[in-house]
């Protein structure tokens, strides 16, 4: 008798890693951007 693993739960694991962590990047960088904009615009002031 021969015994896998099936791969799938490790794909699907690896996908929902990189989706996430694109996610969380995009967020951070809109938030250091917004951050960036609102220094911008204080310091003309």
């Amino acid at each position: 008798m021969r015994e896998t693993l099936d791969p799938w739960p490790f794909v699907i694991a690896a996908y929902a890693i990189g989706v996430i962590g694109t996610l969380v990047l995009v967020g951070w960088s809109w938030l250091a951007m917004r951050r960036a904009e609102r220094r911008r615009d204080g310091a003309g002031r």
